[in-house]
């Protein structure tokens, strides 16, 4: 009898270890989070590849530098009223004159982060903290419209606005004061670099013409992403109560792809 006693506790204690250890076998799947990539639109000016070693001419880097992007500096002051000498001086600054490894690695000349929102391509950089997140850019003007586009849709740089393009120290005393920078002595580096290399010049560079191509383009704006009424009346030198009234508009709610009569 007590034999028998003795093999039922033992079957009855493997049967509640075996289902004790059957309850503790959690199966997770790994969630896959998919990111929309944003196709970015051919620029029209001349891209020029990254310089990734030390140039073996005598010309410093970031003359050679301000010589590539300057085109693309004067399109963009010319479309968003940003002064060229201020763009430029910031991407010097911001980009190591185009050598740093962000510039390098994804095109990113002003050290734009991936904020919440953004669903094109990224890349990881150490930054105020390790392994940030970076914008990542097929070419370089698209790092460059992006860094206007930063600054157009952000009613913080509104302001600055105010001031035209032909004021570039405004505009960087501006720019700290809005909280782009958190370095005390931001503008002086930014006026610095413009004094020494003559930036200023590019501020006062005419269109030829430009504004007068974009308003005869002007009839119909497809919004893009990262666009306001705001951008827009700025791009076509209209007014936000002009497209409202124009597109029977009672607010400031626009749609990528929508298309807006600009008058």
């Amino acid at each position: 009898m007590r034999i028998k006693l003795v093999f039922y506790i033992v079957v009855c204690t493997v049967f509640l270890a075996s289902c004790g250890s059957n309850k503790n076998v959690v199966k997770s799947t790994p969630k896959v989070v998919v990111l929309e990539e944003v196709e970015e639109v051919i620029p029209e000016l001349p891209q020029i590849e990254q310089v990734q070693k030390p140039l073996k001419t005598n010309k410093n880097h970031t003359v050679a530098y301000i010589q590539k992007f300057a085109p693309i500096a004067v399109k963009k002051m010319h479309e968003h009223n940003i002064p060229a000498s201020i763009t430029l001086a910031q991407g010097v600054l911001e980009s190591g004159s185009g050598r740093s490894n962000l510039a390098r690695r994804s095109n990113n000349h002003f050290g734009i982060k991936c904020h919440r929102g953004w669903k094109g391509k990224s890349v990881t950089h150490d930054d105020d903290e390790k392994g940030e997140c970076f914008r990542k850019y097929k070419y370089p003007e698209t790092s460059y419209e992006d860094h206007s586009q930063f600054l157009i849709t952000r009613k913080r740089y509104a302001s600055l606005f105010k001031l035209g393009h032909r004021n570039y120290k405004g505009w960087a005393y501006g720019l700290r004061r809005a909280g782009y920078a958190t370095d005390k002595r931001y503008p002086q580096k930014l006026i610095g670099i413009i004094k020494k290399y003559n930036l200023a010049q590019y501020d006062r560079i005419k269109p030829k013409n430009y504004k007068k191509q974009q308003r005869i383009k002007a009839g119909y704006h497809k919004v893009q992403k990262g666009d306001t009424l705001y951008s827009i009346a700025r791009k076509y030198q209209t007014s936000v109560k002009s497209i409202r009234e124009a597109n029977g508009l009672t607010g400031n709610s626009i749609s990528i792809g929508e298309k807006l009569m600009i008058k």
